[in-house]
């Protein structure tokens, strides 16, 4: 009895040594940061916020992740308060593609030009 026990819990020690943690799915670096700062218009230039957001692709790219929900969508935001409508409209369908959950959403934008009215 004792020695099935032992090996009960050996086998639970070797077991729980294997587990890792679970990679996550999408990179959001710098993403919730940058959205904050704009909702609450910070020193920070939305030129500034872009190039946050871009790298946070790229970074996300480089660690094979996926680029969260809503980062296209407010990447093209800010491209249109820049002037940028045509970067804008590119990132619109980046995420509408991405999210097609999000195409209601991001046909609003486009009609609109960005503009949330």
């Amino acid at each position: 009895m004792k020695i099935k026990l032992l090996l009960i819990i050996a086998g639970a020690i070797l077991l729980n040594g294997c587990v890792s943690d679970p990679k996550p799915l999408y990179n959001w670096d710098g993403y919730q940061t940058t959205v904050y700062q704009y909702y609450q218009q910070t020193d920070t230039s939305p030129q500034e916020q872009i190039e946050v957001l871009k790298k946070n692709i790229e970074t996300g790219k480089a660690k094979g992740l996926a680029v969260p929900p809503g980062l296209h969508a407010h990447l093209g935001l800010l491209y249109s308060t820049t002037g940028a409508i045509d970067l804008a409209m590119a990132e619109f369908n980046t995420e509408k593609a991405l999210y097609p959950e999000s195409a209601t959403y991001m046909d609003f934008l486009m009609k609109n030009k960005g503009k949330i009215k």
